[in-house]
């Protein structure tokens, strides 16, 4: 926790609350770290992100919602595709391969019938089977983050609002 809030400057609401449990705090975030900062398949950590942003979107998570838009604005750097998303991901602004991408992701959040079709749609967009586990892992695994973080009353850090919107200032960054 000391190298995040040193690294980025603040320790992040879902921190503090999961560690009320330390042994399932280190299993969530082992498994957060497999799904999110893998530099395997199609995937980006911009897609990744956007993933959470739209299902946290369904699932009513606000901490989610403002904590990995703020993230997607980073790695994506485009400072209005994930409000975009919240407010309705079918009227994005998104390339073939997004739409294809949060389709499949939002069929899994829904718990909808997964079928043949989605994973055609999927290969249409240059995804293969091993992205479509990642998409589907990443919304279930969000899912459950989402119902703790609305259990626990969760509220993002007043900092993740401007990030990725105001340019950090590399004074401050360079005082640390």
């Amino acid at each position: 926790m000391e190298e995040v809030e040193s690294k980025g400057g603040f320790l992040p609401n879902v921190f503090k609350v999961l560690s009320h449990r330390p042994a399932e705090f280190r299993a969530f975030f082992s498994y957060y770290n497999e799904l999110m900062n893998k530099e395997t398949g199609r995937l980006t950590k911009a897609d990744r992100e956007l993933i959470v942003v739209a299902t946290s979107r369904h699932n009513k998570c606000l901490y989610c919602v403002v904590s990995h838009g703020a993230l997607h604005r980073i790695y994506s750097k485009n400072p209005t595709l994930s409000d975009q998303v919240v407010i309705d991901y079918e009227k994005a602004v998104l390339q073939p391969r997004e739409r294809a991408m949060l389709d499949f992701a939002m069929a899994v959040c829904r718990a909808d019938a997964i079928t043949e079709r989605h994973f055609k749609s999927l290969e249409e967009a240059g995804f293969d089977r091993e992205d479509a586990w990642d998409i589907a892992a990443i919304a279930a695994f969000f899912a459950m983050s989402n119902r703790l973080a609305h259990l626990t009353d969760m509220q993002p850090n007043l900092e993740f609002y401007s990030m990725g919107r105001v340019p950090r200032d590399k004074r401050k960054d360079s005082d640390k």
